[in-house]
Order: C-alpha cells, then sequence, then structure tokens
C-alpha cells in the first residue's frame, strides 16, 4: 500500500502592484527627505546653489592685474567676492558667466554692489595677459581678470577643485576645458556656495543667494 503524498503549501500571494508602487513613493519621499535635511544641516538658508559646510575657509592667492600691479586676494576682508576660473578666448561658457554674474551685481542695491567683487582667474596664463583680463572682463561690467602663473595657478585650482586642460583644435587655436562653477565667499572668507554654469541663468536666484551673504555675519 503506498502512502499518500503530502499536501504541498500554497504560494505566497503575490504582492499587488500598487502596494509595490506605494512603497516605491515611500522610499523615494524618505530619500528627498534625507537629501533636504543634509542640505539644511549645512546651511540653515535655503540657497539655491550648493551649500558649503559652515566654516569652510576659501584659499587666498596672489597674481598680476593689469598696469603690473601685484593682487592679492586675502579672503575676509569685509568684501563677498564671486570667484571664477576661465579664459578669454572662451567661445560661451566664460562670456555668458561674466554677463550673468554682472547681471547679479546691477540688481543689487548700490550700497551692495559696492560690496561684491567679481573676480576672473585666467587658466591659459600662458596666452592671456593681465591687459588682456582687464579688457576682457570689463566688457561685461566692474570686476578683476588675474592672471597667476603655473605652478601657482594649479595649487590655487586644486584647492577650489577646478580642473582645466589644454585641448588642440584641428586648424584652429587651442582651447582650455576647465571647470565651469563659481565659487561665492562671504566678508568672513569662508566658502558659502557654489553655482554650476547652468544655475547663473536664474538670475533672481543666485541674486538672493548673494544678498543672503551680504547681509549675514
Amino acid at each position: 500500500m503506498t502512502a499518500p503524498l503530502p499536501a504541498q503549501a500554497a504560494p505566497p500571494a503575490a504582492r499587488p502592484w500598487y502596494v509595490s508602487a506605494l512603497l516605491a513613493v515611500v522610499a523615494v519621499t524618505l530619500l528627498l527627505l534625507g537629501a533636504w535635511g543634509v542640505a539644511r544641516l549645512k546651511s540653515p538658508h535655503p540657497f539655491y546653489g550648493m551649500a558649503y559646510p559652515a566654516a569652510t575657509a576659501a584659499t587666498g592667492f596672489q597674481g598680476e592685474v593689469a598696469g603690473g600691479q601685484r593682487y592679492t586676494f586675502t579672503p575676509g576682508q569685509g568684501r563677498v567676492t564671486a570667484l571664477f576660473f576661465g579664459f578669454t578666448h572662451c567661445p560661451n561658457i566664460c562670456p555668458l558667466t561674466l554677463s550673468y554674474l554682472s547681471k547679479v551685481r546691477a540688481a543689487l542695491p548700490p550700497e551692495d554692489q559696492k560690496r561684491f567683487d567679481i573676480v576672473l582667474v585666467s587658466v591659459d596664463p600662458a596666452r592671456d595677459t593681465p591687459q588682456d583680463l582687464n579688457d576682457y572682463v570689463r566688457y561685461f561690467g566692474a570686476g578683476r581678470g588675474v592672471r597667476v602663473p603655473e605652478p601657482a595657478l594649479g595649487q590655487l585650482a586644486r584647492a577650489y577643485g577646478v580642473a582645466y586642460q589644454r585641448a588642440e583644435v584641428k586648424g584652429a587655436a587651442y582651447q582650455i576645458n576647465h571647470t565651469t562653477a563659481t565659487y561665492l565667499i562671504d566678508a568672513q572668507g569662508h566658502l558659502r556656495v557654489l553655482w554650476d554654469y547652468t544655475q547663473l541663468p536664474q538670475l533672481d536666484r543666485v541674486r538672493a543667494d548673494v544678498q543672503h551673504v551680504l547681509e549675514t555675519r
């Protein structure tokens, strides 16, 4: 006589699709809330640009400006500075960046304009003369172009996380591939915000970041 086979356990019921969808929404929401919380811990102010952790010191530097004058940038001298790394032969990003920053500066109250500097450091010191840099920056408005020779330029770029590299162009003058960020440094010499080039067209939001940094100590 053959013993009866044990009854097989029924397979677990499949999770309804709407439950899976709801769990996915909850997971994404928690992830976004976590990212928002980390951003707020870095800075209670809802900056448009990427906020730096509190008291992140900016790096000072020296270079040459028009007229053969020595230029020294010493963070923490009571002025707010938008610092950008570019070059005068740049076909698009550098002129647009300077144009946007100049428009932001023009949108500030007159007293705040006096405390807000725009500084371009050349990543092409082999071609950019101090006079070229001065003419280039002044074409867009008030600002300063600084030539920092190598190897000091390389050290300065590393301090700000800036990359740059010469790129040969067939049948034309070489170009420089470079980081397109702009760094906002407060009056106490701290890095406060970084804007990517793609963020700068939002002038009102960039101006709000600058205004907040100008008003806080």
